[in-house]
């Protein structure tokens, strides 16, 4: 189960950074189930296993952060059995699953503020928290028009407009990548999710750093939204991922090559500001 879940966060079939991180924390859980002859022997076992779920995406942020935080508390826990130290990883599975869960809860509740009736709103690829704060404004009665861009190569915008579709007083027009700059201009806020942010920059999902720049041109405001462990300030070293060529173009490319980058950077500076679980902060 931990090789097929690291293979599944490797060819991104899961979407969220919030969701990976969550995926990756249960599939510790089959270790429970194996024998060891130490707990040293058991503790060796963790780490390798948990570093290969890390190595399957280290772009997030969350996924390393939450391996790094049931490791070390079995690492560090002295225990004396195998089953204490399993109990200790049980424990430790549950609670950052709780933190990630309760998290992006949190930070969806603070990102309905910054919306308000009759307010239009552009999303880029999909993000669960964003999904989260719209449907809550809703649910308070406020109307939102929504342009969703595609997020190509993958189209993982299509997902944002099918799901916020199905939302009473949410309306929602699916956009090109490209035609992100003739909607904004329309638009009162861009409200996206976030993979990481390491030192005064965002990385998220490709054609972030395009929409944060020419919004920051027209005036309208970008806020960022997710749980607060996505940030971090070291020991993680963000590593972008180039797709194949395949999901660019079906054909093979003949005299040319194809550039298909999973993320991007976008400087902190571009956005109005950042809202997680413990609120909203405007960058430097």
């Amino acid at each position: 189960m931990i090789d097929e879940t690291a293979a599944e966060i490797e060819q991104m079939q899961t979407h969220s950074s919030s969701i990976v991180a969550v995926k990756a924390a249960r599939a510790l859980r089959e270790l429970l189930e194996r024998d060891f002859a130490t707990v040293e022997e058991y503790v060796r076992s963790l780490e390798r296993n948990s570093s290969a779920l890390r190595r399957a995406q280290p772009s997030h942020a969350s996924l390393f952060n939450t391996q790094h935080e049931i490791v070390e508390r079995v690492r560090e826990g002295g225990f004396g059995t195998i089953d204490a130290a399993k109990a200790e990883t049980e424990a430790a599975i549950d609670d950052a699953i709780d933190s990630v869960e309760s998290a992006k809860r949190g930070a969806a509740e603070n990102a309905v503020s910054l919306l308000s009736d009759g307010d239009t709103v552009l999303t880029h690829d999909y993000s669960s928290t964003v999904v989260e704060a719209i449907e809550r404004a809703a649910g308070e009665g406020r109307h939102i028009e929504v342009y969703a861009t595609e997020a190509r190569p993958r189209y993982l915008g299509r997902k944002t407009a099918r799901t916020l579709a199905a939302i009473d007083r949410v309306d929602v027009t699916l956009v090109v990548d490209g035609a992100a700059g003739h909607y904004l201009e329309a638009c009162d806020r861009v409200l996206c999710g976030m993979s990481s942010i390491v030192d005064g920059t965002l990385y998220n999902r490709v054609g972030t750093y395009p929409i944060a720049a020419t919004a920051a041109e027209l005036g309208v405001p970008m806020s960022v939204v997710g749980a607060s462990e996505k940030r971090i300030d070291e020991g993680f070293v963000f590593e972008n991922e180039f797709r194949p060529s395949a999901e660019v173009l079906r054909e093979p490319a003949e005299g040319f090559s194809v550039g298909n980058p999973a993320y991007d950077a976008t400087p902190t500076r571009l956005l109005e500001s950042v809202v997680t679980e413990s609120g909203i902060e405007r960058p430097e």
